[in-house]
């Protein structure tokens, strides 16, 4: 960049600040005012110049790589990416392309879309073989034979949601300790879409908003490209360091707490019942609001305390969804909060896309009517429990230790050494894993790695990963 002040990024346009930057970059890049192999500037000298949050420059940098314009090079930073003439896919060998470690929340997502789920360890879903497609096909062919289909394949739907899923929803959440009736009830294209529902109908550019750390890394860069700021609270085996959250809230007044009660992600902890009730008397206190994202609440325990059910869903917006027990395929997710908030949500998601899927909703509400998708869900919990138990007997005989003990589908493993320096050795001796820094909301290196149960059960992992620590250990630097 030339030096001087740098033109202000506009706060509250329609783009996104961290858009904003990357068009920036992007520009000179296509203009040859930066050449292929100019340095760009650090994330902490980027955020300087430009005002904004490193978060804000991490994500404008990840576009500029999804745009084939820039390259991270490890302990080196980000440089311009040489140009290369267009090739045709056919003309490559599929052999002769290197993949690369996930190094943002992007990259891991695309990784795993690419990978083979038997041999990716740090996975953030079940494989499809441990799901019931049976289950799903006959629902469809229920509503396909004109069964409990109410003309929804020629209609928009309910802007709602379909009413018979949000009555069986209901008595879901009521089994959960949360009372909540239909009306309470808004149903979304996935937990993705209703937590970003939430941030955009509820927060604002410049806001403060309190998230775990380790926390979903996706969730960051959706909060980052709305200009919000994030306030990091450590999370640790015994929930949020509740010290730690009183001191930001003091001191920043945030809007909310983003976090996740049961089977965190990626550490797959669950709050206790004091530590719920603690941290519900600190919101009152010190006024924000709390969204519970309870994405994996199937795999759980019905009897774990969700904030929700505690708080009555006056200051709690409880989230979450089937991606994770049904399909991904099937984006049906839900949101339950106060009736004064269901309005201005409803206004956003008709905005955003008119309607959900009605025909999906009531597939997914048959599921529940028949009981199919809660033994459905006893399975999966037996069959995880099962996994555990393995999986911590395989990384016990390679000398790996845990965090905390493991809990649903995720464990928080500690490897010794820093994980992310692992990653791509590993990737070449074809393993995908999740190093601990992609779940940070600062980014800060480390020695944990989330590993899914249900995909880690292979005894040839753990025998590259010891492999791969023992060489790092032994590798200057």
């Amino acid at each position: 960049m030339p030096t001087g002040t740098p033109t202000p990024l506009l706060r509250g346009a329609s783009q996104p600040l961290a858009g904003q930057l990357a068009e920036r970059y992007a520009q000179r890049i296509r203009e040859r005012l930066l050449l292929p192999g100019a340095r760009l500037p650090s994330v902490r000298e980027c955020a300087r110049q430009h005002g904004v949050s490193p978060h804000t420059v991490v994500a404008a940098y990840d576009q500029l790589q999804a745009a084939g314009l820039l390259e991270a090079r490890r302990q080196r930073g980000f440089f311009v990416r040489e140009s290369r003439p267009a090739t045709s896919r056919s003309a490559r060998p599929a052999t002769t392309q290197t993949r690369q470690a996930p190094m943002d929340a992007t990259a891991l997502i695309r990784g795993m879309f690419e990978a083979d789920a038997a041999r990716s360890p740090g996975l953030g879903t079940l494989p499809a073989d441990w799901l019931d497609p049976a289950l799903l096909q006959s629902a469809l062919r229920r509503l396909g034979q004109g069964d409990n289909g109410d003309g929804l394949q020629v209609s928009y739907g309910d802007p709602s949601g379909d009413a018979r899923l949000r009555d069986a929803l209901s008595h879901r959440l009521a089994d959960l300790g949360i009372h909540a009736s239909p009306a309470q009830i808004l149903t979304t294209n996935g937990a993705t879409h209703a937590l970003d529902l939430l941030i955009r109908t509820q927060l604002q550019p410049g806001d403060a908003v309190l998230v775990d750390d380790p926390g979903w890394a996706i969730m960051f860069a959706r909060l980052t490209q709305a200009g919000v700021r994030l306030l990091p609270v450590p999370r640790s085996a015994q929930g949020p360091d509740l010290d730690v959250l009183a001191a930001l809230a003091a001191q920043h007044v945030p809007r909310a707490y983003l976090t996740v009660s049961v089977l965190h992600n990626p550490t797959g902890h669950s709050l206790n019942l004091a530590g719920a009730h603690k941290l519900l008397r600190l919101a009152d206190e010190l006024d924000f609001h709390i969204v519970e994202d309870d994405s994996y609440g199937f795999l759980a325990p019905e009897h774990l305390p969700r904030l929700a059910a505690l708080d009555g869903l006056r200051r709690v917006t409880y989230v979450s969804g089937f991606s994770k027990v049904l399909t991904p395929a099937w984006r049906v997710g839900y949101l339950a909060a106060a009736p004064e908030k269901l309005a201005a949500l409803t206004d956003t998601k008709l905005l955003d896309g008119l309607t959900s899927s009605p025909v999906l909703e009531r597939a997914v509400a048959l599921c529940m009517e028949q009981g199919r998708l809660r033994r459905h869900a006893q399975r999966l919990r037996e069959r995880l429990a099962q996994g555990r138990q393995r999986v911590a007997a395989l990384a016990a005989r390679q000398g790996f230790t845990w965090a905390a003990p493991p809990d649903g589908l995720f464990g928080w493993l500690d490897v010794g050494v820093d994980s992310e320096r692992l990653a791509q050795p590993l990737l070449d001796a074809g393993w995908l894993t999740a190093p601990g820094a992609l779940f940070s909301a600062t980014r800060a290196p480390g020695s944990l790695m989330r590993i899914n149960m249900a995909t880690s059960q292979d005894p040839a992992f753990w025998r590259a990963l010891r492999a791969a620590v023992d060489r790092s250990t032994r590798s200057p630097g």
